[in-house]
This record gives C-alpha cells, structure tokens and sequence, in this order.
C-alpha cells in the first residue's frame, strides 16, 4: 500500500524488545525497589526516637498558627504557617520572649491581615495554653517557679503525637438546601454592579459639586 504524500519511510523498530536495548531502558538495568518496606520500617523507627528524645514536649515540634495560602487558587484553604504574629500574642496575653521557651514558633514578619484570622489563631493559642504542663528545670522544691505546673499532676503524663499538636480545622463545603427568598428573586446582580460602578465613576464630580454648593452658601 502507498503513501499518500511525501512522508518519512516507517522503520519502527519491533525487535528492540525488553533485554535488548542500550542503557537504561534495558529491563536488565531497571532499578527495583525491594526494599520498600525495609525503608518503611526505618521511617518508623527514627519517628518513634525523635519522639522519645523530645519526650515529654510535643513529638511535632512547634506550636504553628492556621494561616490561609496566597492567591485565589489556594485562598480557600487552610493550613499551618512559620509561626505567630506579634499582634496574636500580644491578644493571648503571651511575652514573645517567653512564646519561644514554651514551644510556640513566632515569626515576627507576617501581618494580620483581617480580625478573623487573629480571633482563630488566638484561641488556638488560649486551647494551647489551657493544656499546657510546665515541668520544673531541676529536680528539688527550690526549683519549682511561678507557672510552674504543680508535681501531683505530672505523673504518667502522655505526650502529643499528633501531628499538629492541635488539629488544622476543616471547614465544611456542604451547603444546606433552603427555598429561595422573595427579595432574592427580585434583586439583580448586575443591576447591583452596574450602580456601584456608575457611583464610582461619578464620584469625584458628585464631590466636587457638593464642594462648590457648600462654599457657595458660605
């Protein structure tokens, strides 16, 4: 059968089969991966000492804020920022000095953009503090120093595993279904952003007429 154009000759390689091709892609030289669990067993081991070397603070580490991503593709989301704003602190009634020695991260450069957010993470940090068990320093009476959490209740004391020491919350998408409202049959969208946009373009001569009315009574 011929071609129907001035095309390139096939000349697909069908004997190149597995074993016999150059490099890499030989099956020979594949690279397997036997010692997938093996690699497993060794995650798991190296989380369990890092937990009992910080044993009895939190095996995730740092106490971290809920923060929202950047731009509109991630904004709807959240999940852990670096560490909280000198503002959240201040609101929980937390030094920034002492904040660091009690293991909460602060990162003096993020801004509180909205009241929303620093309510959240204020209260994240009031549930934090709540459940938080100060050990003494040293051994003895002496050591024992104001906030100090009392020895009676420092027996058998289980360490947070977790891996946001507090859990991320999930805000639910779902929306509950409800009948449609007489004034939201009657209200229009682009109605609404057809004046807010005239408004905005006659502001500056509704101003400046207002201006001119006010000096003219004057």
């Amino acid at each position: 059968m011929g071609h129907g154009g001035n095309n390139v000759v096939p000349n697909v390689h069908f004997r190149k089969v597995n074993g016999m091709q150059a490099g890499r892609k030989n099956r020979v030289m594949m690279r397997t991966w036997l010692d997938q669990a093996g690699r497993k067993k060794r995650r798991s081991n190296n989380r369990k000492a890092k937990a009992a070397k910080l044993f009895p603070r939190p095996a995730a580490g740092l106490l971290r804020p809920v923060v929202h991503p950047p731009t509109q593709r991630y904004n709807m989301k959240v999940r852990l920022g670096k560490g909280f704003t000198l503002d959240e602190l201040k609101e929980a009634k937390i030094p920034r000095k002492f904040a660091k020695t009690i293991g909460i991260a602060v990162d003096h450069r993020r801004r509180n953009r909205c009241s929303e957010s620093l309510q959240v993470n204020v209260e994240r940090l009031k549930l934090y503090m709540s459940k938080l068990l100060l050990f003494p320093k040293k051994s003895g009476t002496k050591s024992v120093k104001k906030g100090d959490t009392p020895r009676s209740e420092l027996k058998d004391v289980a360490q947070n595993t977790l891996k946001e020491i507090i859990p991320v919350p999930k805000p639910s998408t779902e929306i509950e279904a409800r009948a449609i409202t007489a004034a939201e049959k009657e209200a229009s969208a682009y109605k609404s952003l057809k004046k807010a946009r005239t408004n905005k373009h006659f502001l500056g001569a509704k101003m400046k007429k207002e201006k001119a009315a006010a000096a003219k009574d004057a």
